[in-house]
C-alpha cells in the first residue's frame, strides 16, 4: 500500500483527527509492552483481580515470552485471529482459515485457547458455527452487536435449532478508546463511568465485561483505575476470574462461585507490541 492510501485509511477512519490518532498512539507506545503489562499485573494482583487478553497471534509469535508471561502470572490469552483485519471483509474460507491459523500459533507456543473475539468486534452469521467447529468455549465480541448488548447474563445462540455449546458473553459500550480518545477522560473520570456501570450490573446478579485495551489501560495513570474498579466491584459482591474461570463454574453450577452476587470480567486486545506493528497492520497484510 502506498503512503497515500495508507495515509487515505487513516482519514476514511479518523477523518480529520488522524494525524491526531495517529501521534497519540506513537505516545502511548513510547511505554514498552512489558512495563505496560506489568503495571497492569501488578494493580491487579493487590485486590484479587484476573484479566483476558484477546492477542493477535501474528504478533504473539514475535514475543512469546510476553504471551506466556500473562499465562503464568495467572491470566488469560484468547484468540484474537491471526491477522488484525475485519472478517466481514474476507471470504468464508479465508476467515476460517485466519481463526484456524490462529490455534496453530498458540498451539505450537503451547498456549491453551479457550476463547476468541473477532477484531474490532466484526462477526459474520458464520462465525458461530466456526467456533463451534473448533471447539471454543467462550465467545467475548458476538455479544457486543446491538441485539445482544443489553443482555445480562451469558447465553447461546441458535445453530440449525441446537443451542451452541460455545458461551457467548455480552460486551459492554465503555470501552477505554471511547472514554479515553473519544470523550478525552481522565483516569478518575474512568473510574468513576466503569464504577457506575459496575453498580448498575450489580443489580441484576448477572455478568458485565469490558473491553480495555492494555496499550491504554497499562499506562502508568491509568493502570490504577483497574484496581479501584475490581476494589469497588468486590465491595458490591463480584467475582473477578477470567472468562474461562467464570464460564466453566456457571455451566456446571448455574450459580457464581462462593456467596458472589454478579461476575466481573475484564478484557483488552493486543492488537500489537511496539509502533511499527500498529503501522504495519494496515500497510501490509501478514502472510498466512
Amino acid at each position: 500500500m502506498s503512503r497515500l492510501g495508507y495515509l487515505g485509511q487513516l482519514s476514511k477512519r479518523w477523518g480529520t483527527r488522524a494525524p491526531k490518532q495517529l501521534y497519540h498512539m506513537m505516545r502511548l507506545h513510547r511505554t514498552s509492552f512489558s512495563t505496560i503489562l506489568r503495571n497492569m499485573f501488578e494493580a491487579l494482583e493487590d485486590v484479587d483481580g484476573k484479566f483476558a487478553f484477546p492477542t493477535i497471534a501474528a504478533i504473539a509469535k514475535m514475543r512469546p515470552d510476553l504471551v506466556r508471561e500473562i499465562v503464568e502470572r495467572g491470566h488469560e490469552v484468547a484468540s484474537h485471529g491471526y491477522n488484525h483485519v475485519r472478517y466481514p471483509t474476507l471470504s468464508p474460507k479465508a476467515r476460517e482459515k485466519d481463526f484456524a491459523l490462529s490455534l496453530q500459533v498458540y498451539k505450537k507456543l503451547g498456549i491453551k485457547i479457550e476463547g476468541f473475539r473477532a477484531p474490532y468486534d466484526n462477526y459474520t452469521p458464520d462465525m458461530p458455527v466456526i467456533l463451534e467447529k473448533y471447539g471454543l468455549m467462550w465467545d467475548g465480541g458476538f455479544g457486543y452487536q446491538a441485539e445482544h448488548r443489553d443482555r445480562t447474563h451469558f447465553f447461546r445462540v441458535d445453530l440449525d435449532g441446537t443451542p451452541s455449546k460455545v458461551t457467548y458473553i455480552p460486551l459492554n459500550i465503555w470501552s477505554d478508546d471511547l472514554m479515553i480518545d473519544s470523550k478525552g477522560m481522565a483516569p478518575k473520570s474512568v473510574t468513576k463511568t466503569l464504577n457506575e456501570t459496575v453498580l448498575d450490573a450489580s443489580k441484576k446478579g448477572g455478568v458485565i465485561m469490558f473491553d480495555l485495551h492494555p496499550i491504554r489501560m497499562g499506562q502508568p495513570e491509568f493502570a490504577i483505575c483497574l484496581r479501584e474498579v475490581v476494589e469497588y466491584a468486590h465491595g458490591l459482591g463480584a467475582w473477578c476470574p477470567t472468562p474461562s474461570e467464570a464460564v466453566k463454574y456457571w455451566n456446571s453450577h448455574n450459580t457464581w462461585k462462593g456467596d458472589s452476587s454478579f461476575c466481573l470480567l475484564l478484557t483488552g486486545d493486543i492488537d500489537n507490541w511496539v509502533f511499527s506493528d500498529y503501522l504495519r497492520r494496515v500497510l501490509w497484510k501478514r502472510q498466512m
